[in-house]
């Protein structure tokens, strides 16, 4: 396929970040859920915002590819489609915590794990369904020059949202910190009057 194969290192590390990112959110969302945890609920939300960017990777990077694979950039088959529902959902996640007023931390989280229960679905439909997206064998298919290039860039990627996470919550915690100082600050002042 020549250069347009290169596609294929940056595509399905994404791909995978946009299913590890899910799996985090959904986690940190049941933290929060069913145990009422401040923490969880951060990781949740840094983790979706994650798998909106990873998302919109694999949305912009799969078409680039199938173009030349397939001669079109979409087809409503069941990998692509299931794929862009999940990023819809995580996308709903991060929206509903913008803008969702004072529910919205309980209805992001019910998303989250709506979500996860997406990603069997992407990951097992070439397999069930009549697809033109290539099989999930394709990684052990991949010739002695490719694998290596593979692995690091899986590597890689994988190293690059670990950081972004780390940096996200640390946003998170310091913005958390300075709500409770406000608060802090506001009963102060309401005290001297």
């Amino acid at each position: 396929m020549g250069l347009v194969q290169k596609i294929f290192y940056f595509h399905v590390p994404c791909a995978w970040l946009l299913m590890l990112s899910t799996l985090v959110c959904a986690s940190g969302s049941v933290a929060y859920l069913f145990g009422g945890s401040e923490r969880g609920d951060r990781v949740a939300l840094s983790a979706a915002e994650l798998g909106v960017v990873f998302g919109m990777c694999v949305l912009v990077s799969g078409p680039l590819w199938a173009r030349a694979a397939w001669g079109v950039y979409w087809q409503w088959e069941a990998r692509l489609t299931s794929s862009l529902l999940l990023w819809l959902m995580l996308l709903a996640y991060v929206l509903a915590r913008r803008y969702g007023g004072s529910s919205a931390r309980r209805l992001a989280a019910a998303l989250a794990l709506f979500a996860a229960i997406d990603i069997p679905l992407v990951y097992f439909s070439v397999r069930f369904f009549r697809s033109i997206h290539p099989s999930n064998t394709v990684v052990s298919t991949l010739g002695p020059g490719m694998r290596g290039a593979f692995w690091l860039s899986l590597l890689a990627f994988t190293a690059l949202w670990s950081v972004l996470l780390a940096a996200r919550l640390a946003v998170e915690s310091a913005q958390t910190e300075l709500m409770d100082l406000e608060i802090m600050l506001d009963q102060v002042e309401e005290k001297k009057v």
